[in-house]
């Protein structure tokens, strides 16, 4: 901070999925370093209190919220309308809206499929098209996607999930390479395993921790304030120079291999799905 001037003190931000979690904790960074927040999820009160504790901590500044769908294309316009509200125009976006599931390929329903897409990839795609578009206008600004170390290396059992972000990985750097012309700038964080409520099913279970442990150079698992501080960077004035990233953040996972989780696997879908052997119809 200089002369009392925050790093991004007249942004204003849009954060997807921020109710809780990585979303919350990246609004809470933002609103820290000065910009004008506004943050987006399906649950009025986890947005509620979230917006309330960020106003709490934060020294003076917007604080709104936006109760909406990231895979439906009218909320997400809505939302990058409120955001720019405040300052009459957006500078920053983060597409952090997400879910996941458990389920061997072969025994995965299509509807299944569709819903994890349709927040991951299909809300992360809405969300650079909207915003994208506003922050181009603004005359740029930056935005960050929230990827994960299963889009890198492989999680059997999780093939929709790994799909979703593999390919907003892709996602990212054709949107940065379009937008880059118009002084935007789109990256991705790839966490690995964080204590989110996300991933409460994998971090109860002590055998699949110390999986995933064995897999990290950096033998702990991840924070909120982790990734927070790796998508603040992104977003800041330090990396004007720098698009189209995937930057991981999980403790080194990314140079060895996925997890092992195929004790959930059996227990919920039996040892012939979990080994690929599909019963007769």
């Amino acid at each position: 901070m200089a002369d009392g001037v925050r790093a991004l003190q007249g942004r204003a931000a849009l954060l997807t999925g921020a109710g809780s979690g990585i979303g919350l904790a990246c609004a809470s960074s933002l609103a820290a370093d000065g910009a004008a927040v506004t943050i987006m999820g399906r649950d009025e009160d986890k947005l509620r209190a979230g917006a309330g504790a960020i106003r709490a901590a934060s020294e003076g500044g917007h604080v709104g919220f936006v109760v909406g769908d990231v895979g439906v294309e009218a909320d997400v316009a809505r939302a990058v309308a409120e955001a720019s509200a405040p300052l009459g125009a957006l500078h920053l976006a983060v597409a952090n809206a997400g879910t996941g599931g458990l389920s061997p390929i072969i025994a995965t329903p299509v509807e299944e499929w569709d819903r994890i897409l349709r927040t991951n990839l299909t809300g992360t795609f809405l969300t650079f098209k909207h915003a994208g578009a506003a922050i181009a206008r603004a005359g740029g600004g930056a935005m960050v996607a929230i990827s994960s170390i299963a889009g890198i290396e492989t999680h059997r059992f999780m093939g929709p999930y790994c799909t979703s972000k593999a390919a907003i990985d892709m996602l990212v750097r054709n949107t940065a390479d379009e937008l880059g012309t118009a002084g935007v700038r789109v990256s991705s964080v790839c966490p690995g395993l964080v204590e989110t409520d996300l991933a409460a099913g994998l971090l109860g279970d002590e055998a699949v921790v110390e999986d995933y442990l064995d897999c990290m150079p950096i033998r702990r698992t991840g924070t909120v304030d982790d990734i927070a501080a790796a998508v603040r960077f992104l977003l800041g004035p330090e990396s004007s120079w720098i698009t189209g990233v995937h930057l991981s953040v999980d403790g080194g996972h990314h140079l060895r291999r996925g997890p092992d989780v195929e004790r959930f696997a059996r227990a919920l879908y039996g040892d012939d799905l979990a080994e690929g052997r599909a019963p007769a119809p």
